[in-house]
Order: structure tokens, then sequence, then C-alpha cells
């Protein structure tokens, strides 16, 4: 399935991000790291928007639930850059990944039927997503416990809702605009907090080629899944999407020499098996 395929390759330029996170998020301010993804995201989207999407297709409903779901996606970057650098990614990632389940759900209050097991490949998906992120060596003290879970979990109910709400604005408008105006909408909200703040307004120099990664890779794979909303089932890309923790993981044991046990081996296979069968 399409939407499977898409949600994948969006997980693996989210895993890559996360890599990135990871460097950046413990080194520097929160708010000038994001807002520099955000905005250097909307640079590369703009020609690309302004060459090839259809304008003329743009509604008001369309408009209206972009700048809903660029509001809603700034929160969910928030939770998720606050809650990996305060928190253990063990912790973090299996919270912020068990968002499919709120995307599933969304899917079926909007009339999509679910089949009892499409209920059971994406609890499964979250499961091994979780076991990965459990598994994972703890890398903070407890006192950041309580602050890392509430963070992560406005991070997983942002995605959640962003995406839910992309995909509605894709139904009354062009894919490329729609995203545009999503992407412009959460820079703008960023903006605001940045110079609302008192701390620094300019991310850490030695992050910048971090940063610049970072707003490619976000912006590849939140087009990729707000733009999944025209095809079939749209919510399973959010759900292969949800994966990313899982690749980041993997991705540091591939190059950054980091262990993996037996046991996060077998919930990346039962991730991915469970993703395989969805897509049958």
């Amino acid at each position: 399935m399409l939407s499977l395929l898409l949600g994948t390759i969006a997980a693996l330029a989210w895993g890559i991000h996360d890599i990135c996170v990871r460097q950046v998020s413990q080194k520097g301010g929160i708010l000038p790291s994001l807002a520099t993804v955000l905005l250097s995201g909307c640079i590369i989207l703009l020609p690309i928007s302004a060459g090839m999407g259809d304008w003329t297709a743009m509604t008001s409903t369309g408009v209206k639930y972009s700048l809903l779901g660029g509001g809603i996606y700034l929160l969910g970057c928030i939770g998720l850059y606050k809650a990996f650098a305060i928190g253990p990614v063990r912790l973090v990632a299996p919270i912020i990944g068990a968002y499919p389940i709120l995307s599933i759900t969304w899917a079926g209050l909007s009339g999509q039927v679910v089949p009892w097991d499409q209920w059971i490949a994406v609890g499964t998906v979250v499961l091994g997503v979780a076991l990965v992120g459990y598994l994972s060596q703890a890398d903070d003290t407890e006192n950041s416990t309580k602050a890392a879970v509430g963070w992560a979990l406005l991070g997983g109910i942002g995605f959640a809702l962003a995406f839910a709400v992309g995909h509605i604005a894709t139904k009354a408008g062009d894919e490329l605009p729609i995203i545009l105006v999503t992407r412009v909408a959460a820079t703008v909200g960023v903006l605001i907090l940045l110079f609302a703040q008192k701390g620094p307004k300019l991310p850490d120099r030695a992050a910048l080629p971090f940063l610049a990664a970072m707003a490619l890779l976000d912006t590849t794979a939140h087009s990729i899944v707000i733009g999944s909303g025209n095809l079939n089932r749209p919510e399973f890309a959010a759900v292969a999407a949800s994966m990313f923790g899982m690749i980041t993981v993997i991705l540091a044991w591939a190059f950054l020499k980091e262990r993996m046990s037996m046991g996060q081996w077998f919930g990346v296979a039962v991730a991915f098996g469970s993703v395989g069968y969805l897509a049958w």
C-alpha cells in the first residue's frame, strides 16, 4: 500500500532527523533550533510549492485547516525537542511513538471502517516501537521523568492531531500549497515564541550543519505524511511514520556503534512485520 511505503520513507527521514535532535537539543536553546529548522524548511518548500502547486484549487477551508495544522504541529515539535532534551530515550520514544493509536481512532470516528485485525496490527506496531525504545539505555536521571512524560505526551498528541487535520486540509486544496501554508503557520508561531522569550535568539553556530540537515529531513517527512491525505487509508502513512523512534535507535547502532539487545531486535521485527501485514 502506497500510504505505508510513503510513511516508512518519512520514518527514515525523521529517524535521521532525531539523531540530529539528540546532538542539538542539549547544546542550545529549543526555540532557536526549532525556528531555524522550520524557517529553512519554508525556504526549501517555497519555490517547489510556487512552481508546481495548484493554488487555484485552494479553498478557505483548506487554508483554515492548514493554519490550524501548522499550529498543532508546532506544539508537537516543541514536545519532541523538549522531551529528548530532558528525558531518557527509553521513556520518551515509546510515548511519542504511540500516536498512531490516536490516528486510527480519529479515522474510525471520521467514518473510516477499521477492521479488528488492523487495530491489532497497528497496536503491534506501537508495541514493537515501544519495546525498542524501552530497552534503550537510560541516559538521564529520574529528576526529569515527570516533565519528560508531559512533553512526550504533548509531542505524540500534537503529531496525531496535526496529521489528522492536515489530511482534512488536503481534501480542500492541492497538497503543495497546503503543506507550505502549514509550515508557514508553524514557522510564524515559533518565531513569535522565540522573540517573546528572554533567552538566546540564535542557535549555536556549531549546531548549524545539524539544523540544515534537520530542516531538509523534517520538511520531507512532514510533506510526505500530509501529502498522503488524498491516498487510500492516509492514516496508515502516520502509522508507518511512527517508527521514526525505532529507526533512530537502529541508525545509532549502525553509525554511532550504540548497542542493541536481542529484545530490541525482536521489537524491530514485530513492528516491521505488522506494517507488512497492513500492506498485505
